[in-house]
């Protein structure tokens, strides 16, 4: 039996445990903590954590297929964790007004739908892998999130190409679910 805890698990965990502390740079800037802070500086901690959070998603998914890791609790983990950072770097944009309230209710959206979609797959026994659009979509979120952190240039149309990719990567599972 493999151990629960493991270190794919581990690393997504701390992925959890990152989150937090990314959304309180990001929306807790008039704190008094931060007063003295300039906000440019904000945004570099807050890019940081995210950057660290996000490689731990690859990590945490290379090493549990590498070393045969996987265990039941990491493929209820794993894609938790990814909504979370997720969640809380689209909500905390928002509330900074860097990321249009549009674009994040389509992303929000398919992500619960899609979810709620898997659940009820994995409830009839079908299989609910993810695919490379799936694939392609997280990375497209995670480099326009990290743009808008960074408040650089083409961060919002990154952002509206995660738009489109999470979209098509929806009806792709809707496709497959359905036999379309």
């Amino acid at each position: 039996m493999k151990k629960p805890l493991n270190l794919p698990n581990s690393l997504a965990l701390f992925r959890v445990a990152l989150t937090p502390l990314m959304l309180l740079f990001l929306i807790e800037r008039d704190a008094a903590f931060f007063q003295s802070w300039h906000v440019s500086w904000l945004d570099y901690f807050a890019g940081l954590i995210f950057v660290i959070a996000s490689v731990t998603d690859f990590f945490d998914g290379y090493i549990a297929r590498s070393w045969n890791q996987m265990t039941k609790l990491g493929a209820i983990l794993d894609p938790l964790a990814d909504k979370m950072l997720m969640l809380a770097g689209f909500l905390g944009l928002m509330v900074i007004d860097r990321a249009s309230g549009w674009a994040i209710f389509l992303i929000l959206s398919r992500e619960f739908f899609i979810t709620g979609l898997r659940v009820v797959a994995v409830a009839e026994g079908k299989s609910v892998a993810s695919t490379m659009a799936g694939k392609v979509k997280t990375v497209f979120q995670m480099i326009a999130i990290g743009f808008l952190i960074m408040n650089w240039p083409f961060a919002t149309t990154l952002l509206w190409v995660a738009v489109i990719l999470t979209l098509y990567s929806g009806y792709e599972y809707l496709r497959d679910y359905f036999k379309i």
